[in-house]
């Protein structure tokens, strides 16, 4: 049972992140039927100012000695620094509470404060999708899946950027307090209590810019014509080249194959029309080149993580008076 949470700040920290951690557990909700948390805000010394990166300062009414028998112990994002620039008497913190038993959970750069405490080494985790090369580069001992909001293994819970912090949260409380708890702060929110998908769907991809020298004329007229049917064998005499020199300088230029990069374009391009029209999916498919709704659905699921139609209900602004 989740009765005691702790979360853990220290400078430069993220006042979003932060804030989402004080609305899903710290937030008195007795009267929703939620039980009420203990819920402690501690920083090194309690009573110390601590900085964040939106020039403001938050003073912590505990020290860290109130981590110590925290249920759970949370970390918002905070500027990414080096791991020895982490404050030590933190990381010991963190790396004693999980010791003991205690859930930790991060939320959108706080993985990096969980990587440098040693905590992430065969560990399945995530953080935003800008970082996950980064945490990588650090931890390469690290589990690291980009496509989802959140990672729960076991008694460490991990998180994309920003907003995926509260589907994490409200999955923690899902699980720690029931269904109904979670529900009940996810209405007084106004946010839904579990997402769809993961966070593959946020990840900005514009349709590229052909740079490619030899194969730039080529790759800008595939793009401009989406909807046609293109063999190999076209394209090489559209480059006039042989087919298997074609395919070797695709693959040299591009990281991929002819049929591979033009099916992510006609995903892109039906990103936009989900997002700026409001063409229905199956004309979005034969715009696209796609051929049918069915065959768009497939492939828009497997490079952005949602069906089309809710990739639109989320993004697109002819449908929220954008």
């Amino acid at each position: 049972m989740l009765r005691t949470v702790a979360a853990v700040v220290i400078d430069q920290m993220a006042p979003f992140e932060f804030g989402v951690l004080c609305e899903v557990f710290g937030v008195d909700r007795t009267e929703e039927g939620v039980p009420k948390i203990d819920f402690r805000v501690c920083g090194e010394s309690a009573g110390k100012a601590v900085q964040t990166g939106v020039g403001a300062t938050l003073v912590p009414e505990h020290g860290l000695d109130r981590v110590a028998d925290a249920d759970l112990v949370a970390v918002a994002a905070a500027t990414i620094r080096e791991a020895d620039d982490y404050p030590v008497a933190v990381l010991e913190t963190l790396r004693e509470a999980s010791a003991r038993g205690a859930t930790l959970i991060s939320v959108c750069s706080g993985a990096f404060i969980l990587g440098a405490a040693g905590l992430l080494d065969g560990r399945r985790c995530t953080t935003h999708w800008r970082y996950v090369d980064l945490l990588a580069q650090r931890h390469p001992k690290a589990l690291i899946d980009p496509d989802v909001l959140f990672v729960d293994d076991g008694d460490i819970v991990t998180s994309a950027g920003t907003a995926a912090g509260i589907d994490a949260c409200l999955y923690l409380i899902r699980r720690e307090q029931g269904s109904a708890a979670a529900t009940a702060i996810a209405r007084r929110m106004v946010v839904p209590p579990q997402r769809d998908g993961g966070q593959r769907q946020y990840v900005d991809m514009p349709i590229p810019a052909c740079t490619a020298d030899s194969l730039s004329p080529v790759l800008t007229w595939m793009v401009a014509n989406l909807r046609t049917e293109h063999s190999v064998a076209a394209l090489a005499r559209r480059a006039s080249m042989s087919e298997r020199t074609f395919a070797r300088r695709f693959v040299a230029e591009t990281g991929t194959t002819p049929h591979k990069w033009l099916t992510t374009q006609r995903v892109l391009h039906a990103r936009q029309l989900l997002e700026e029209t409001r063409l229905a999916v199956e004309d979005v498919a034969e715009q696209c080149g796609f051929g049918s709704a069915a065959l768009l659905r497939h492939h828009f699921n497997r490079v952005v993580g949602v069906a089309p139609k809710d990739y639109r209900r989320t993004f697109g602004q002819v449908h929220t008076g954008v």
